[in-house]
């Protein structure tokens, strides 16, 4: 493996002279995870990976399975749906629904996504359910959870209620958050409503518990948890100009000490990092070895324009190398990826972009390929096989 060790974006960073660390934020939540919802950036892990008790954010995957049978066809807004007594028996947050009614697809959506409605994703879980039971429902979220890359998720109902081996990670957690953003705008924009007062039913539970809505700092969703296991948490979103960060936080002692590292994570996340542009594309950076061909050398160069999230302050260089297997044999066609650049800013994860060979590079004639055999030869006679390049 070949590294050639260098910086191709110091020049971007000249008017900074100081470095801050992004790795000095932390937070009280007992576990956290917190991205950028556009470059998939881990700005912030905590324990990110540890199934745990997920309480009223789980309800997200129940709100992500609606969604996906809404958008397949399989489930209407418009579809009523009846209430079982398992679902009316269910108690914590509520719609206060019971069995006499028959309630609109949209309604329990705005139930479960406002109110936090147990029963309400009960009557959701036992619709879809391949065997009709909201048992049925949680082994299949369990499935659909490990295909979207869920690795760490265990469902046993439809709402988080405590039940044994009910876990998420909180990457689980922030992942769902984000195909939720991303694949279901539609839908999303619910997360963001403060009110609903479902058929005037209890005027004492029609208010979004997610503490950040209303504060100006562009938060919009996503959901929040507590049981005495768990803790306080939230999973939750905010955007500001043309950046969104996801985040996920549990295991807060109290929903004033939730708000509180909800509103410092988002204020860290979106004033601390700043997207930039770089590489430009056909932009070359190196050159590396050629055999046999008919230039000694190419190009290795950045395909596209790259842009990436980086720490506002950081210094007047960004740690970074090319790694390939070198050197290369003749021919070699314009575009063929043959590099990666690794880009290590301080405080955050590596990020790796392809390289490609700036040039054609056809093989060399007859003289050339005898010279570079001729020069292997006489390596090996001079300094033996291992010292032949």
């Amino acid at each position: 493996m070949s590294r050639a060790l260098f910086n191709p974006i110091a020049w971007f960073f000249a008017a900074f002279v100081i470095a801050s660390p992004a790795a000095a934020f932390d937070t009280r939540a007992e576990a956290a995870f917190v991205m950028d919802h556009k470059s998939g950036t881990v700005l912030f892990s905590k324990n990110a990976d540890v199934p745990l008790p997920p309480a009223s954010m789980s309800k997200l995957m129940t709100l992500y399975v609606a969604f996906e049978a809404i958008r397949d066809g399989r489930l209407s807004l418009d579809e009523r749906l009846p209430v079982s007594r398992h679902a009316m028996s269910y108690g914590g947050s509520t719609m206060f629904l019971d069995t006499t009614d028959r309630v609109s697809v949209e309604d329990l959506l705005r139930g479960i996504i406002v109110l936090s409605g147990n029963d309400a994703c009960a009557v959701i879980a036992e619709a879809l359910s391949p065997d009709g039971t909201e048992a049925g429902f949680a082994n299949f979220m369990t499935q659909r959870a490990q295909q979207l890359g869920m690795t760490n998720s265990t469902f046993k109902n439809s709402n988080g209620w405590p039940a044994d081996g009910h876990r998420m990670s909180m990457r689980d957690l922030a992942l769902i958050s984000n195909r939720i953003i991303t694949d279901f705008p539609e839908f999303y924009k619910m997360f963001a409503e403060r009110e609903f007062a479902f058929d005037n039913r209890s005027p004492q539970n029609v208010g979004n518990r997610n503490p950040l809505l209303g504060l100006g700092i562009g938060a919009d969703g996503l959901k929040t948890g507590h049981t005495e296991e768990a803790g306080y948490s939230l999973a939750g979103s905010a955007m500001q100009g043309d950046r969104r960060v996801v985040f996920v936080i549990s295991g807060l002692e109290t929903a004033a000490e939730r708000a509180e590292e909800a509103e410092a994570i988002v204020n860290w996340a979106l004033r601390q990092f700043t997207e930039r542009q770089v590489l430009r594309a056909g932009e070359v950076l190196a050159e590396a070895d050629v055999w046999m061909g008919d230039a000694s050398s190419v190009g290795l160069a950045a395909q596209d324009d790259f842009t990436t999230l980086l720490p506002v302050m950081i210094g007047k260089t960004v740690p970074s190398e090319i790694v390939y297997d070198g050197p290369f044999r003749a021919p070699i066609e314009k575009g063929q990826e043959l590099a990666q650049l690794i880009i290590r800013p301080d405080g955050l994860e590596e990020t790796r972009v392809p390289l490609v060979a700036d040039r054609d590079v056809s093989r060399g004639g007859f003289m050339v390929r005898m010279k570079t055999v001729s020069g292997i030869l006489f390596d090996r006679l001079t300094k033996g096989p291992e010292g032949a390049s």
